[in-house]
């Protein structure tokens, strides 16, 4: 495919930058996002997932001195890209951008969560993780210890938030997810399709994980927010709990890590 010709931009209001503008405004981003139904992929790493993914590529914005560095990302696909002076970029998207290049994405219509949990083995289901480093942590873990996709209880943060997606060096846009009207109505999915059911806590009661015996080929691993963790009913509808066994004194782990740690001992069982 023919190198894209860059489109040098020299106006900050120039419309065809408006998928860019003010990225750090949350509330803003949110409304804009969700309206046009795009996603911004920051960083080379985070652009060339976006390049990889089922997401079409709307647009790229590369500061002048990272077109090269870019070229061959830039060059993959049919999108127009749009080259700024750093000083430009930075007072478009309102913060200090290091790395220099940005793409726009489009979203996929959103999946149903029979789609996501129908074929997988491995499937993670998180409740009230409204954190987006969080989130996009745990689609990483997730896409590197092949869990097959993601079921977003109520209360989740939107993984192809900006912060998301980077956090994730975007693997979030390569695991299917799917948001599940509540916590019961994927646990009834799950248990029909025949998944066994494992909830992670810090409970001391609860066996820790690498002694716990799970039964089936199918396991769906449930995981709640930083500090109220799951639900009550999470915890008394899934078929077992664990709990990731640590030192004296220290009671708990940040959820991203207690899930990386449960994700790679599913992994280690096959």
């Amino acid at each position: 495919m023919a190198r894209p010709r860059p489109i040098r931009v020299t106006d900050v209001g120039d419309q065809r930058l408006g998928d860019y503008a003010a990225l750090t405004d949350a509330a803003l981003r949110k409304r804009y996002e969700h309206q046009h139904g795009v996603l911004i992929a920051e960083g080379p790493n985070p652009v060339r997932a976006l390049v990889t993914s089922p997401y079409p590529v709307r647009s790229f914005l590369v500061a002048e001195e990272r077109v090269e560095a870019m070229a061959s990302v830039l060059a993959s696909v049919r999108a127009p890209v749009y080259v700024v002076t750093r000083a430009l970029l930075e007072e478009l998207v309102r913060f200090r951008l290091h790395q220099g290049v940005l793409a726009c994405g489009e979203r996929l219509p959103a999946a149903t969560p029979a789609q996501v949990v129908a074929g997988r083995r491995r499937v993670l289901v998180l409740e009230g993780l409204n954190d987006h480093e969080n989130l996009g942590t745990l689609f990483r873990t997730a896409r590197a210890f092949r869990v097959g996709g993601v079921l977003l209880a109520p209360g989740c943060a939107d993984p192809l938030y900006r912060r998301s997606v980077r956090v994730s060096m975007g693997h979030v846009l390569h695991v299917p997810f799917a948001r599940a009207a509540t916590t019961a109505a994927a646990l009834d999915l799950l248990h029909g399709a025949g998944f066994a059911t494992l909830a992670l806590t810090p409970d001391t009661a609860a066996p820790p994980i690498d002694r716990l015996v799970l039964e089936g080929e199918r396991i769906a691993l449930l995981l709640g927010a930083e500090g109220p963790g799951l639900s009550a009913g999470a915890l008394t509808g899934t078929t077992s709990t664990a709990r990731i066994a640590t030192a004296d004194g220290v009671d708990s782990l940040n959820v991203a890590a207690a899930g990386a740690i449960a994700c790679h001992e599913l992994a280690r069982r096959g």
